[in-house]
């Protein structure tokens, strides 16, 4: 277990706020024992939160060219066909996975394969389980292409507390199943198309893991 690149400021803002509020506290209220020791729990748990928000957990992947690998931690929130309109531009099984501010926030490639499409999207901050949180949210689209021309698409979607999206893909990259493609901060979802005919190996309600979790089996 290591603390993720992308939580350094975020984990130096917070120990700068910690320490002004203590030196604050000790300089003004020097005798206020109890209050101080408020003070000092609280600070205590902030630490925790943002150390425990960015933690970057290591262990070894399975990779299989005819599964799709979950791309975070989180609960599955959604799975229903719907039609694909951005890209694909067809009818999809879609997986969507909920990831709350306990969870691991490191997302992962859900196949081996090259990226053929990429794209920001600017937008809202509705809450992440919102259903038009996956067309009007601030997200990413990323699409890629496994050796045997199957293509999965999938989205990094801001919540109503995530206001930042990290990506460290662009088109026409190589990419290795469960690797790391990006990050999403404090809560969000990630919403999966898959090919019509994959076996479904998850259902609505279950916890899962990225990068460990099998949530199908494409077709042949």
């Amino acid at each position: 277990m290591t603390f993720h690149k992308e939580g350094y400021t975020s984990l130096a803002l917070c120990i700068l706020f910690i320490f002004v509020l203590n030196a604050a506290m000790q300089f003004y209220k020097p005798d206020a024992t109890a209050l101080k020791w408020i003070v000092y729990i609280l600070s205590f748990a902030l630490f925790a939160i943002i150390v425990q928000f960015f933690r970057n957990p290591h262990f070894d992947i399975t990779q299989d060219d005819k599964v799709v690998l979950c791309p975070a931690d989180g609960k599955v929130v959604v799975i229903e066909e719907t039609t694909e309109t951005e890209f694909l531009k067809d009818k999809r099984i879609q997986i969507s996975v909920f990831m709350s501010p306990v969870n691991v926030h490191v997302n992962r490639h859900p196949i081996s394969g090259v990226i053929k499409y990429f794209k920001y999207h600017p937008g809202k901050y509705l809450v992440a389980w919102h259903p038009k949180s996956s067309t009007e949210n601030e997200r990413t689209t990323v699409v890629t292409e496994n050796k045997a021309g199957t293509q999965v698409l999938f989205r990094q979607i801001a919540g109503a507390l995530a206001r930042r999206i990290v990506w460290y893909v662009k088109e026409g990259d190589k990419v290795e199943q469960g690797d790391q493609f990006g990050f999403i901060k404090f809560g969000s979802r990630v919403d999966l198309f898959l090919p019509l005919g994959s076996k479904i190996n998850v259902e609505i309600g279950e916890v899962v893991k990225g990068g460990q979790t099998v949530l199908a089996e494409l077709p042949a």
